[in-house]
Formats: C-alpha cells, sequence, structure tokens
C-alpha cells in the first residue's frame, strides 16, 4: 500500500510543479513581447492581469484586449552511462486571454479578466526508462478575475479584487520499473480531476509622478485547490493477495495543493519620445510548497517532502512606436526554477531559463489594432535526478541529463472606444 500510495502522489503532484515549474507566461502579447513586463506599463486592457491599478490611466471609455498563443515544447533526456534517452512528443498548447475594461468617471475603472495560464501537456515514449514516473500528463487551468481600480490622486492609484479558479489535469505513468500482468502488460495508474476550484485575491498600486515615469507593484495570494473524490484507475496489476500489490480498478482521493502567492514590482520610462522602456522584478513564494498530504477513499494517507524554494524572474522590455500605427518591442527575462537538486522529475523537466522576445503592433484603425508576438525559452542543459522513488522499500534515483525548449508565437487584437 505505501507503493501505491507513492505512485498517486506524484500524479498529484504534478498538478501544482507543472503548473509552477514549467510555467511559460502568456498572459497578454503586449507585454509578451516586451519580455512579459506590466506593471507600470499602461497601454491595453492586459493591465487586468498585470496591474488592475494602472486601469484608471487608460484613455478610452472602453478597452479590450484579446489573444491567443501556439506554445511547442520539446524536453530530451539522456543517460550515457546506461546508453538511455527519450524526447517528448512535440506538444502543442493553446492559451487563450480576454481582458476588458470599463472607465466609470475619472477616478474609477472597472475590469474583467478570463484567461489560461496552465493550458500545456507533456508526453513521453510508452515504457521508456523514466515510464515509472510519467508517461504523460495533461494540465489546463482557467482563471477569471474581477477587478475595480481606483485613483485616489493626480499621482497614485489602487486596484483589486477577487480570483476564481477552476482547473483539470490527467496523468498517467507505470507502476514500477518492472510491474506486469500476466501477458506481460506493464502494470499502470492513471489520475483524472476535473472541476477543481479555489478563490484567492489581487492588489496592485501604480505611482506616476510623471506621464513619462510610472512605478508599479502588483500581488497575487496564494491558492489552495482542493482536490475532492478525484479518480484514480489501476490498471494491469496481477491478480494477487499478497500486501501491497492493489487490486485493479478505480478509487477516490483528496488532496490540498498550492498555488503560490507572488509578488511584481516594476518601472516604466517613456524617453526620446519614441522609446518606452519597462523591468520588472517577480517573485514566487514556492517555499510555502514543502509537501502534499493526500487521503485516499480507503481511508489511507501519505506525506511527500518538495522542499520547493522561493524563485524570481527578471523581465526587460523596450518599446519603439516606428510611425503613428506601428510599434515594435522586444524583450529578455531571466526565471529562476524553484526544483531543488534531488527533487528533478521528468514530469515537469524545469530549470533555470533565457527567454527572448519580440513583437510589434499595427493600428488598423483608430479604434482596432493587430498585436503579434513571440518568445524562445531556451532552458539551460542541466544533470540531475529524482531521489525519492521508492522499490521494495529503497530509494532508487533516476538519474540523467535533460535538454529543453520552448516557442511560441501569438496574435491579438487590441480594441478601444
Amino acid at each position: 500500500m505505501k507503493k501505491l500510495l507513492l505512485l498517486v502522489l506524484f500524479a498529484l503532484v504534478t498538478l501544482i510543479t507543472y503548473a509552477g515549474g514549467y510555467r511559460v507566461s502568456v498572459q497578454g502579447q503586449r507585454a509578451i513581447a516586451m519580455g512579459h513586463t506590466g506593471v507600470a506599463v499602461v497601454n491595453s486592457a492586459e493591465l487586468v492581469f498585470f496591474n488592475p491599478a494602472g486601469l484608471v490611466y487608460l484613455e478610452n471609455k472602453l478597452n479590450v484586449s484579446v489573444g491567443a498563443s501556439g506554445i511547442f515544447t520539446d524536453v530530451i533526456y539522456q543517460n550515457s552511462e546506461f546508453g538511455l534517452s527519450a524526447e517528448t512528443d512535440s506538444s502543442v498548447g493553446t492559451p487563450l486571454n480576454l481582458y476588458g475594461s470599463y472607465k466609470v468617471n475619472d477616478w474609477m475603472s472597472l475590469g474583467l479578466g478570463i484567461y489560461t495560464p496552465y493550458g500545456s501537456e507533456v508526453t513521453w515514449p510508452t515504457d521508456w526508462a523514466g515510464s515509472h514516473l510519467v508517461n504523460s500528463i495533461e494540465l489546463a487551468a482557467i482563471y477569471v478575475q474581477p477587478v475595480v481600480s481606483f485613483k485616489l490622486s493626480e499621482y497614485f492609484s489602487i486596484g483589486g479584487g477577487p480570483i476564481f479558479v477552476t482547473g483539470s489535469v490527467k496523468f498517467d505513468r507505470n507502476a514500477s520499473r518492472t510491474a506486469t500482468d500476466i501477458d506481460g502488460n506493464r502494470s499502470n495508474i492513471a489520475v483524472d480531476d476535473s472541476g477543481v476550484t479555489n478563490w484567492g485575491w489581487s492588489i496592485g498600486g501604480m505611482f506616476s509622478p510623471t506621464e513619462k515615469f510610472r512605478l508599479g507593484f502588483s500581488y497575487r495570494s496564494e491558492i489552495i485547490l482542493e482536490a475532492e473524490d478525484g479518480e484514480a484507475t489501476f490498471s494491469n496489476f496481477p491478480i494477487s493477495t499478497r500486501p501491497g500489490i492493489p487490486a485493479n480498478g478505480a478509487t477516490t482521493f483528496n488532496a490540498e495543493l498550492p498555488l503560490p502567492a507572488e509578488l511584481t514590482i516594476g518601472l516604466s520610462y517613456e524617453f526620446l519620445d519614441k522609446w518606452l522602456f519597462a523591468f520588472d522584478y517577480n517573485r514566487q513564494y514556492w517555499s510555502v510548497y514543502e509537501s502534499l498530504d493526500i487521503t485516499f477513499g480507503n481511508g489511507a494517507s501519505s506525506l511527500n517532502p518538495r522542499n520547493y524554494k522561493d524563485s524570481s524572474v527578471y523581465r526587460f522590455g523596450l518599446q519603439y512606436d516606428a510611425t503613428s500605427k506601428i510599434s515594435l518591442r522586444a524583450g529578455y527575462y531571466r526565471d529562476e526554477s524553484p526544483v531543488q537538486s534531488g527533487f528533478f522529475a521528468p514530469e515537469t523537466p524545469r530549470n533555470d531559463s533565457d527567454g527572448f522576445t519580440g513583437g510589434f503592433s499595427v493600428a488598423i484603425t483608430p479604434r482596432l489594432a493587430i498585436d503579434a508576438s513571440f518568445f524562445y525559452l531556451r532552458f539551460e542543459e542541466i544533470d540531475e535526478s529524482y531521489d525519492f522513488y521508492q522499490e521494495d522499500g529503497q530509494n532508487i534515483p533516476f538519474e540523467g541529463t535533460y535538454k529543453s525548449s520552448a516557442f511560441s508565437p501569438g496574435l491579438g487584437l487590441t480594441y478601444k472606444l
């Protein structure tokens, strides 16, 4: 039974580590193109996500931004000592975002954001060397965020509101390195849960001492996703009465999964009439994720340490207004991984990375613009291991070299009235 609990544990852990440990930021086309900066940039309804305090500085009564990105990811695993290698299937995620704001009067604006920050997948070849840790995972989450923004003075504003999150996860892995049924089929466990929901909140502030220089901050609260009565299905296990070998079929599980709080501070500065520089510092408080408790329908429970650390992202962006209708953008960001040595699992092949971005906006009419963006995310090659897989009462590390990358083109529309 201890082995069974550990198997399901990995499946549930993925919901949280894949979201943060392998997160690719795609919450707005204009922001993506500028290195995903935005906490002090006032240029569209994307402020609903980046800093709702800035909505009161938008000039138009109504502002709408909508966009979508295609994310192409690739991960290669190698272990030269044992001559092992594997590569994930090229997966395509399609995160969406929709933001709108309405200026009630000169000192108050309302906004609404709907976006999918965690919508991607990883699929390894069936029965690869690490199939006892993961074969595939699909994760999706939808955030709904209403906000209100107030101008407290000519120079300072605040904003924020509640956040509603609903998500789902599918996970598949083999039960161990060698277990099969009588016909030689690998013993397998699949976890599936949907409709996992909860609430959080956000708050932001913006200080604008001049029209060209702004400072901003934004804080998003920790959100606990409570998985209740999810389904775990066991298949191809040998029929046996020995302890530790589960029966084929389904059982339920409950777990609490923390999404960490994060703080962003930054600035923007307009210079030489046509240029805009932006910098954001983002801190993600992953140290709250120390372990994961799971309770099963049969009354058993399990505790697994994860030992994550707080991590930072450093973002830089530039915008150049080439003409009255065309704006060009570029950016760079350095993204630290929260995963510590010895906890590196192939469900979340995530290490420190460098992101390179670019894009442009073209005003089709005075009210409508097309926004385009792209980013290339290069993860540092890393030799690491996961040291907490247990078999026959012993820890068996899974070691190797990982090479990862992601590329994402995106398109959007900005409308103002």
